[in-house]
């Protein structure tokens, strides 16, 4: 066979296949790409705690202030374990909130009400309920493992001089209480710039913006302000975060049912 006529013929292969092996990502796969990448970057952690002031503000103006000590527990191979433990003011003294998060199957919750000296289970149909008086849900202060949603990238987009990937999330779960959330994510250290949340009506319902990102132990990125406004009742909830300590020797003994009772 003439060589030519040889070489025309693998030419004419290769470049048939040039369409499917030089195809750009689809929007999904870019997506669930750029969310894989994120996780990746804050693995390893171990564990943490933190000082956090939640600030509540209603319509009118009017605030109140919590105070709140916050431990996690990083679970490899599911999500991860945290404690929220309430000082102040009086009249929440003492609560604390466990949760163990999961990355498929429904995450688990319990609050412990000192008042009533018993522990309370949120039932997983209820993670759209606010978490203690704040424009915070339940399902909102879990941590967010990758397969708790599906992806979608959107654009590129600046955000206030930041370049961002621009993806959509849909919650797995049924129960959430979002239909989608659009997230803007820092192009250079994959870190969550602001959350547009949709409720199950499809209509807007909140916005989250992070601030003053702080880097510990040369790696992980933390926030330490976090404000979600909620444009359907005009109230808003500020949480300021502090005194981040990494790696402190806390195990799974520290975040059970019990330790709930006895967390001070």
């Amino acid at each position: 066979m003439n060589h030519r006529i040889v070489n025309a013929a693998m030419l004419a292969v290769t470049i048939s296949l040039l369409p499917f092996s030089t195809m750009a990502e689809t929007p999904e796969e870019k997506g669930l790409a750029i969310a894989v990448e994120a996780d990746k970057r804050d693995e390893g952690f171990g564990d943490s705690t933190a000082n956090m002031i939640m600030e509540l503000k209603n319509k009118q103006g009017d605030t109140s202030t919590r105070y709140i000590r916050i431990k996690t527990l990083e679970v490899i191979g599911d999500g991860d374990k945290s404690m929220s433990i309430f000082d102040k003011p009086a009249d929440v003294k003492g609560t604390a909130f466990l949760t163990y998060s999961h990355a498929i199957k429904p995450d688990e919750q319990w609050l412990y009400l000192p008042a009533l000296k018993r522990v309370k289970r949120i039932n997983s149909k209820n993670k759209s309920g606010p978490f203690m008086g704040s424009e915070f849900a339940y399902e909102d202060i879990a941590s967010q493992e990758i397969e708790k949603y599906t992806y979608k990238y959107l654009r590129d987009e600046t955000l206030n001089g930041i370049d961002t990937f621009v993806i959509e999330r849909y919650p797995a779960y049924k129960h959430s209480g979002y239909t989608r959330q659009v997230v803007w994510v820092n192009k250079e250290e994959y870190r969550p710039e602001k959350i547009v949340f949709y409720d199950r009506k499809n209509t807007l319902l909140k916005t989250l913006t992070y601030g003053d990102y702080q880097k510990y132990l040369d790696q992980y990125w933390r926030a330490d302000q976090m404000f979600m406004e909620n444009h359907q009742t005009g109230k808003s909830t500020t949480l300021t975060w502090d005194n981040y300590n990494f790696r402190t020797g806390l195990s799974d003994k520290d975040f059970n049912r019990n330790s709930l009772k006895r967390a001070k």
